[in-house]
């Protein structure tokens, strides 16, 4: 199993070995349950298909719904796909808790960040501005982008105003600090993309440790 779906908490602090204050993350993850099995044979590779969240059943389309039935469990809000070496030892229905990840070990995270909206280069891309008396005439623009006749277009990627935030972002290699069995929470070491309530995909990581 490589990972769980879970939703973010929020953040809070405890104490380590030695007394040293940790900044954690706590975030509710699962339990979910196996909703797909795909193996080499039938698909190509393989891989499990997890679901989190219950579903009003009104808010499930026909083919969503048969899906859920096929694997006969409740219709689950999010879905998620883990490769796995060995699908055969999974079953449609399985449950997947918090006991999936062990105290300690190492895990990735992958949220959306808040999104902020239209903004300009100083608060996208953090440009210095020009200057702030009056008779600069130039302040918080992006400055001149323009080419000669050759290539006589602006460079791709060139760092201008637009959407802020609401992008896909992964934190790599985070210490799991607690795993709470009962509640179904997990304290991760750091912060994590997203705003409260916000879904979160934590993942196992193979990457050595931080020192």
């Amino acid at each position: 199993m490589q990972g769980l779906l879970g939703k973010k908490i929020g953040m809070t602090q405890v104490f380590g070995d030695g007394d040293q204050l940790i900044p954690v993350t706590v975030i509710e993850a699962g339990p979910c349950v196996v909703t797909q099995i795909k193996t080499t044979d039938t698909d190509g590779y393989g891989a499990i298909q997890i679901g989190f969240g219950v579903a009003k059943e009104k808010h499930v389309n026909r083919p969503s719904k048969g899906h859920f039935d096929k694997a006969k469990v409740e219709p689950k809000r999010h879905l998620a796909e883990f490769m796995v070496d060995d699908p055969a030892s999974f079953k449609l229905g399985q449950e997947l808790t918090v006991e999936t990840f062990v105290e300690g070990e190492r895990a990735n995270v992958v949220g959306w960040s808040k999104g902020k909206g239209f903004t300009g280069v100083m608060k996208r891309w953090n440009f210095k501005g020009g200057p702030g008396g009056h008779g600069a005439h130039f302040h918080r623009a992006p400055g001149s982008i323009g080419m000669a006749a050759t290539p006589s277009r602006v460079i791709k990627g060139t760092k201008l105003p637009g959407q802020h935030g609401n992008a896909r972002n992964t934190i790599s290699n985070l210490k799991i600090i607690k795993v709470d069995a009962e509640q179904n929470i997990l304290l991760i070491k750091g912060a994590v993309p997203g705003p409260n309530g916000a879904l979160v995909l934590i993942k196992k990581t193979q990457r050595a440790a931080r020192t």
